[in-house]
């Protein structure tokens, strides 16, 4: 192949691998929005004062009840086009990312072609990493509509536009990227949930006979399902901390507001002890394992179709 036409293939795979993953990204926010909307508000106001929420499960539909009663059916879907709209880049650019990475990282991989775990390790880890700091400002302004319905004496954002300017003019380029760090933190996530994804995916195809580009979306869904399980499980506790970081530029209440990433984990621990790191992990859960599946299963269903299709 000549070095023209490696270009023009490296130039499809990249356009195929955004398109990809920004089409799965937006199907699956699309989905999942009225969990997302719950788990955002549980993890930065905690647990509210509903009528039978005993139970986690009884709690989600409390919830949904309560928001549709103050707020309306669109009150479910607040944050929804920040969130498309942080995710079309978001997944955009991390498949890429991740994909050119694999290819660099080939060299280093065993001789059937797999990378090595600590080579998918290090893709994961540099796509998280390029991702959240490309989309960390649509990811702020996702949690403050989200959260903005359930405060009171605050002039709330018309838009996503009204959103940005009015972060970047009262709290400058910081508040668009206040929760940073925990966001940089929590690529410890994708870190976890990529390679076992690829693992997976490995050993299904060895199980069933067949190579890993072949499996069908059952046995994709099955890969990511696992994957998202652990990963979300053992990195929770940078979620809450990162959605309190985003959210507090509203709010001044000395014990709502916090200096940075260590005086907000002594406040969380004074005040909720370890399970307060865990506050809206059931919803959480219920919302990223359908998001998971959709977003993984589309994703390698639309790549392979373009692949198809510019070939």
């Amino acid at each position: 192949m000549s070095g023209e036409e490696k270009k023009g293939k490296s130039g499809k795979d990249i356009l195929c691998n955004a398109c990809s993953g920004a089409a799965a990204g937006a199907i699956s926010a699309t989905f999942v929005c009225p969990l997302d909307v719950i788990k955002t508000r549980l993890q930065v106001y905690g647990l509210p004062d509903l009528p039978h929420s005993g139970r986690k499960g009884s709690l989600i539909v409390a919830s949904m009840k309560n928001i549709i009663q103050n707020e309306g059916v669109r009150g479910l879907y607040r944050g929804l086009s920040p969130t498309i709209l942080a995710l079309l880049p978001n997944w955009a650019v991390y498949f890429t990312v991740y994909e050119q990475l694999k290819t660099i990282l080939k060299s280093h991989g065993n001789r059937d072609g797999q990378l090595t775990i600590g080579a998918n390790i290090i893709a994961a880890t540099g796509a998280g990493a390029a991702t959240a700091i490309t989309t960390n400002p649509l990811w702020v302004v996702k949690t403050r509509l989200q959260t903005q319905g359930m405060r009171s004496g605050v002039v709330p954002y018309t838009s996503i536009f009204s959103a940005l300017t009015r972060i970047m003019h009262e709290e400058g380029i910081r508040g668009l990227y206040s929760g940073l760090l925990p966001s940089l933190a929590g690529v410890s996530h994708v870190a976890i949930q990529f390679p076992m994804y690829e693992k997976t995916k490995s050993y299904i195809a060895i199980r069933d006979g067949t190579t890993v580009d072949k499996l069908n979306a059952g046995q994709v869904a099955i890969a990511s399902s696992i994957s998202k399980l652990f990963a979300s499980t053992m990195t929770y506790p940078h979620e809450v901390v990162r959605s309190k970081l985003q959210e507090q530029g509203q709010c001044r209440n000395p014990e709502s507001h916090y200096e940075g990433v260590g005086d907000c984990i002594r406040k969380i621990l004074r005040k909720e002890g370890v399970s307060g790191f865990y506050r809206g992990c059931a919803t959480n859960l219920l919302r990223t394992m359908p998001s998971t599946v959709i977003t993984f299963t589309s994703y390698e269903m639309i790549q392979r179709l373009l692949k198809r299709l510019t070939s």
